[in-house]
């Protein structure tokens, strides 16, 4: 196997993770910020945390694994981005911190002071998250300033622009609607009633910041664009995601929240692939100079490194798949109240 295909196939299995990663643990940021909207009381709040409660910290896994991935086989890529992306994922590393310590304290006490303060951090910390996640994007898919060496010669403020702020709010609105599908599937009742609202006005909003944000990167960032005129069959790419964005609103009118939701999933993936599209072959763009990007190829490991990463996926890849489909099958079903839940 040559190293070129080796590290095309390290950038498709980096795209995997990060599609296991943003469905999964994109409807627990999703649930988090419509936290304080659909629940009307500490049996609602509960429910809501305990619906994502047994998940969240498996769905984490992917983050994990796609982070060590980086690491391993593109370190290059990955001290860039941490040199440019310093402060913001700190940002992120706190607000997932206090997420995780606000599911497991809230329930401690039943002190209604002590439960409204974690349900604070927990609203925010979902929301920073997803609007980190989104800013990032926003900034990596116009470039941003390195050196020869990869080093970031700008600052934070550089990486926050007009369109890096609407990709962010494009990415609270699309786990919003991808959060409130789940919860319309684990709740019934009053809650669940509430929900569908909830479902059909995140899906206007995203809709509306999905045509701002192609409409922006379309005339503003050209890299968006170059290689669908080169490689004509990515259009598929955008036309599933079309497609699977009606289904979600026509799901959610027939009431068949499993449909709505493998749609909403579709949607994250679509999206995950034209933007690594939008990259490829580069992994971190140069906005001051191209001939200083970073590359799958000029920023990867050895040839040797990269072999021994795919006999450790081909190990590993099968247990994370089982393990994270035996928690969703223990934990199928609506959810409800016990003497162990959150």
């Amino acid at each position: 196997m040559s190293y070129e295909l080796l590290c095309i196939i390290w950038f498709i299995l980096l795209n995997v993770l990060l599609i296991g990663y943003a469905i999964l643990d994109g409807f627990d940021l999703g649930v988090g910020f419509l936290h304080p909207f659909v629940a009307k009381d500490d049996t609602e709040r509960r429910l809501v945390m305990n619906s994502i409660g047994p998940l969240w910290d498996g769905n984490e896994v992917w983050l994990v694994t796609f982070g060590g991935a980086l690491f391993a086989m593109f370190p290059e890529a990955y001290a860039s981005i941490f040199s440019a992306f310093y402060l913001p994922f700190v940002l992120l590393l706190f607000a997932l911190i206090f997420r995780a310590v606000s599911l497991e304290f809230r329930s401690k006490r039943t002190s209604p002071a002590w439960r409204s303060f974690w349900d604070i951090l927990f609203f925010a910390g979902s929301t920073l998250a997803a609007l980190l996640f989104g800013v990032a994007v926003g900034a990596l898919m116009q470039g941003v300033a390195i050196s020869e060496r990869g080093d970031f010669l700008g600052s934070m403020l550089d990486l926050i622009n007009g369109f890096s702020v609407v990709v962010g709010l494009f990415t609270v609105a699309l786990l919003a609607m991808h959060g409130s599908i789940y919860l319309y599937m684990k709740t019934e009742g009053v809650l669940q009633q509430r929900l569908y609202g909830w479902m059909k006005g995140s899906w206007y909003v995203y809709v509306i910041l999905f045509v701002v944000v192609t409409i922006w990167s379309t005339m503003f960032v050209p890299a968006s664009l170059q290689h669908f005129r080169n490689t004509p069959v990515l259009w598929v790419v955008p036309l599933i995601n079309v497609l699977a964005i009606a289904n979600i609103m026509r799901a959610i009118r027939q009431e068949r929240p499993f449909y709505a939701f493998i749609s909403s999933c579709l949607v994250i993936a679509a999206h995950i692939i034209l933007f690594s599209a939008n990259l490829f072959p580069n992994l971190v763009p140069a906005a001051n100079n191209a001939a200083y990007n970073i590359t799958i190829f000029n920023g990867a490991s050895s040839r040797l490194t990269l072999t021994i990463g795919l006999i450790i996926v081909a190990i590993g890849m099968p247990l994370v798949l089982s393990y994270t489909s035996l928690i969703y099958w223990t934990f199928r079903g609506k959810v409800t109240l016990g003497p162990d839940s959150y």
